[in-house]
């Protein structure tokens, strides 16, 4: 039975020192990931932009109005 609660203890203690060990790794290298990430992600993001820009942008605009601007009117 002793040898049970040993091999817990020890399974415990490398359990946490795993886990502290992995938190403080990412604690000092976490401006590296999250760049990685932004670049990643922008990289994403920039290689659909110029489809949907093409395609959303018209291409011709209507002509300028003159006069004042014509919005809502503010209820009476």
């Amino acid at each position: 039975m002793q040898k049970i609660v040993n091999f817990v203890a020890l399974a415990s203690g490398a359990v946490s020192l795993a886990v502290v060990g992995s938190g403080l790794f990412i604690y000092l290298q976490r401006d590296q990931l999250i760049n990685k990430v932004k670049s990643q992600v922008l990289e994403s993001v920039t290689g659909s932009l110029p489809s949907l820009v093409d395609t959303k942008m018209p291409s011709m605009t209507g002509p300028a109005q003159s006069g004042g601007p014509k919005g809502f009117s503010l209820p009476r």
